[in-house]
């Protein structure tokens, strides 16, 4: 199975800024044979759309609202992130789940509507520092899973993306044996919630991805791709993770 290279570019990005880097992956994409995903602001999201029109990439929102419309000010709806031209939506990152104090329950309720509306849903799962330190990483992880993921999640193609939230921005990354030991985790408890589904669906790995690293991290058992931050937001960083990643 291909592998997914997702780019998570957070709240950056200018018109001007965005139309150079989307420019430069159109260009260069075809010569990296993944499967190739942005997420830009929900500013950016129907520029990002235009210029990627027929290529090879795809384009993602970073976050819906669970209804498909309303008085909620401010939100996004997963039916207008697809009106815009997105394919993915992110939902549950570290960071909404921080910032935001978002529930696994309200993460779920988010999926449920993406995948109502035809989007594929990214979900984030992932321990604090002291939750790794605590051994407690994996009843963390394990309890994301059942309580964020819903029913249709496998069947609808559905991408888990973890992240360890203390190796996010930081520069840190966990042992290799960590990744992949986290990753058959996640295997395993997708394998049990949706059967065969869930067996093929793909787990990325996210948090300080880099071209120094990705090779290494890619081949790791279970590692079905990379959700990627900072380094998403350079061309030449993110098609250098991209060619690192397996094609078939």
């Amino acid at each position: 199975m291909r592998q997914l290279i997702a780019g998570n570019w957070k709240m950056n990005g200018t018109r001007a800024s965005a139309s150079a880097l989307l420019s430069a992956l159109r260009q260069e994409a075809p010569g990296c044979g993944c499967a190739m995903l942005v997420c830009p602001p929900a500013t950016l999201l129907a520029l990002a759309a235009d210029a990627l029109a027929g290529s090879t990439i795809g384009v993602g929102g970073q976050d819906c609202h669970a209804r498909p419309s309303g008085a909620h000010t401010g939100d996004v709806s997963p039916v207008q992130l697809r009106d815009a031209g997105a394919s993915h939506v992110i939902l549950g990152h570290s960071e909404r789940r921080q910032d935001h104090a978002e529930t696994d329950a309200q993460v779920r309720a988010k999926a449920e509507a993406a995948i109502a509306a035809g989007l594929v849903p990214v979900v984030c799962v992932g321990e604090t520092r002291a939750e790794r330190e605590s051994g407690r990483a994996e009843a963390v992880v394990g309890g994301q899973i059942s309580a964020s993921l819903p029913a249709g999640f496998a069947a609808a193609g559905g991408v888990v993306a973890y992240e360890p939230v203390w190796a996010i921005g930081t520069g840190l990354t966990p042992t290799e044996a960590e990744v992949a030991a986290m990753h058959g985790f996640i295997r395993g408890r997708l394998a049990e919630a949706f059967g065969g589904a869930g067996r093929g669906t793909l787990i990325l790995y996210g948090g300080s991805v880099k071209p120094s690293n990705a090779a290494v991290l890619l081949a790791l058992p279970e590692v079905g791709g990379a959700l990627v931050g900072g380094a998403s937001l350079a061309a030449g960083d993110f098609l250098g993770i991209a060619r690192a990643a397996r094609t078939g």
